[in-house]
């Protein structure tokens, strides 16, 4: 993705919403790899012209694999105020995925207990007793079903590390493409995991802001 094809759901003087396409960085690591926060502070560079750096707030992250609505804060005021959101858990965030089996419940609230292996970049489902384990709470929805898999609506009600992937696996239906958590088959440099909408308080204005992206047109199955 160049800046040209930068898809902005959302711009003014304190935000920046756009939409992330599956298979990029959503910020810079060590592998030097192109990142949306790259492409949206040239974005916002050349459009306004801002000599220097552009200051750009990362107030939340999607994996590398999955699509999405990605906010970043355009002001030091916006990030602190949308970062203390997210803490809380003020920010509702809805996605949807295509996972692997039929889903038998048409609908339930999935909890567990996560850890994560920061070395190894790696979250299980252990006990509460685990050290360092974090409850994680799911909800989910069937949209859709087939012979082979589930298109279902999730809404996680925390912000743990990798928790809808490994919580869907958990339950035996890793999501499509997910070679990670227990998926059969590549889908190359994406998974069938979009978040579709982002709902939070305008850090400025006090006003429910709703945010949607679009799902990509690659995300059914071939």
């Amino acid at each position: 993705m160049s800046e040209a094809t930068l898809h902005i759901l959302l711009e003014d003087n304190h935000l920046l919403a756009v939409a992330k396409p599956a298979g990029m960085l959503s910020m810079g690591d060590d592998t030097g790899d192109d990142s949306v926060a790259d492409q949206a502070k040239q974005y916002l560079k050349r459009k306004y012209n801002k000599p220097g750096n552009v200051f750009l707030g990362v107030v939340h992250r999607l994996d590398r694999p999955v699509s999405g609505v990605l906010l970043f804060a355009r002001t030091s005021k916006a990030a602190s105020r949308l970062s203390d959101q997210f803490r809380r858990g003020a920010v509702s965030k809805r996605y949807v995925a295509v996972v692997e089996g039929q889903v038998r419940e048409s609908a339930g609230l999935l909890t567990d207990w996560l850890h994560k292996d920061r070395e190894k970049n790696h979250v299980s489902v252990v006990t509460k007793a685990v050290r360092d384990a974090k409850e994680c709470r799911l909800e989910y929805q069937v949209l859709s079903c087939d012979k082979s898999s589930t298109t279902v609506g999730l809404r996680p009600l925390t912000g743990r590390s990798h928790q809808i992937r490994v919580q869907l696996a958990n339950q035996g239906h890793p999501i499509v493409g997910d070679l990670r958590y227990g998926a059969d088959d590549p889908l190359g440099h994406r998974i069938l995991l979009h978040a579709q909408q982002l709902e939070f308080e305008h850090p400025t204005q006090k006003t429910r802001i709703v945010v949607e992206a679009p799902t990509p047109a690659d995300f059914q199955r071939n």
